[in-house]
């Protein structure tokens, strides 16, 4: 265990330690899914059990680096059309896509309640390009601070099922007012997960699950456009390799009912630009 940083984070900033220490279990292996070397840096800085309190499940590491891998791909694929543009990443907790993808010339806004931001700024200190503000993504404030002219892409990784619905709701038409034409990449969580994480009954090791109050069904996304009539488009943003079993898995819970429509999802969504 390392020596360094103590973090003291409560329930859902925790999780920005769970996915962190999932993403460099996934990153030491010689045949990775994601190449995270950041990722495995942090975990050997950060002083805390984390084998003890989230275990060392290969199969839930893999499938949270192809969770990112889809957040990265998007992502990249902005890059190349907007190569000086900003993302904004909400909730972002340690998240370290920015050192996975960056092109050198894109603008990052980290946005992040007051003690996650603390830490993170602490860990990976902000630089001209790389800025962190300490901010709840529900306040439309952090929008005030986004960079619009060289288009924009708003990610909500692991961030929305700790929402309320009412407030899910608000945030995108609240982007999709105020960020005309940029991406709105997040996921979800099943319905049937999101209620055991409500009765508490997601437990492993030490660790509890916090509640995640806002779920969806897959085949449900195409719901998040009744949020604003400037969502102009919703797309399946799909997981693609894997590794043994869940790669073998991954073609048939993204085609075989009913696990194709159970399953946890990833999605875009487009915003018109302005008339």
């Amino acid at each position: 265990m390392s020596s360094g940083e103590r973090p003291e984070l409560g329930a859902v900033p925790e999780t920005a330690l769970w996915t962190l220490w999932h993403r460099a279990v996934e990153a030491r292996r010689p045949d990775t899914v994601l190449h995270d070397p950041k990722a495995v840096e942090l975990v050997e800085r950060i002083d805390y059990p984390f084998a003890e309190r989230f275990g060392r499940g290969a199969a839930v590491a893999q499938i949270q680096a192809l969770r990112a891998a889809c957040f990265d791909r998007e992502v990249e694929d902005f890059l190349a059309r907007h190569p000086r543009g900003t993302v904004v990443c909400l909730g972002e907790g340690l998240e370290t896509q920015a050192w996975r993808v960056d092109n050198g010339r894109a603008h990052w806004l980290s946005v992040d309640l007051p003690e996650t931001a603390a830490l993170r700024e602490r860990l990976l200190p902000p630089d001209e390009r790389h800025r962190i503000l300490a901010c709840s993504a529900t306040d439309p404030r952090w929008m005030d601070e986004v960079e619009t002219p060289h288009g924009v892409l708003v990610s909500a990784q692991g961030l929305l099922m700790y929402l309320r619905p009412p407030q899910v709701r608000a945030l995108i038409a609240g982007c999709a007012e105020r960020l005309p034409g940029a991406t709105f990449l997040l996921d979800t969580v099943p319905r049937w997960f999101g209620r055991l994480t409500v009765s508490g009954r997601v437990r492993s090791h030490g660790y509890q699950a916090p509640p995640m109050p806002w779920a969806m069904d897959a085949d449900e996304r195409g719901k998040l456009r009744t949020a604003s009539p400037a969502v102009a488009a919703v797309r399946d943003v799909r997981p693609t390799g894997g590794r043994g079993l869940v790669g073998a898995l991954l073609p048939l819970a993204l085609s075989v009912p009913p696990l194709a429509t159970r399953r946890p999802a990833v999605t875009a969504l487009d915003f018109a630009g302005r008339p």
